[in-house]
């Protein structure tokens, strides 16, 4: 369990980098969504959240975190 802050913080990266592609952002995304803790749950808001990504990006963000939620994790 320890291991997925760090884990989280290095998909954060990923996912939030300009410089990558959008598949591979996305896919940073979805990987954040399946630790399913309260740290990903956070970190997806945090990516919703942020207007430089794309607007399809931003809103699998939410989808991953109401996914946590309805999950009751």
């Amino acid at each position: 369990m320890s291991e997925q802050p760090s884990e989280i913080k290095k998909l954060m990266a990923i996912a939030s980098d300009p410089e990558l592609s959008p598949e591979l952002r996305s896919k940073a995304v979805e990987l954040i969504g399946n630790i399913g803790s309260r740290d990903a749950f956070l970190a997806l808001l945090e990516l919703a959240a942020n207007e430089k990504l794309l607007v399809d990006e931003r809103d699998l963000a939410l989808k991953r975190a109401r996914e946590i939620v309805k999950s009751g994790r």
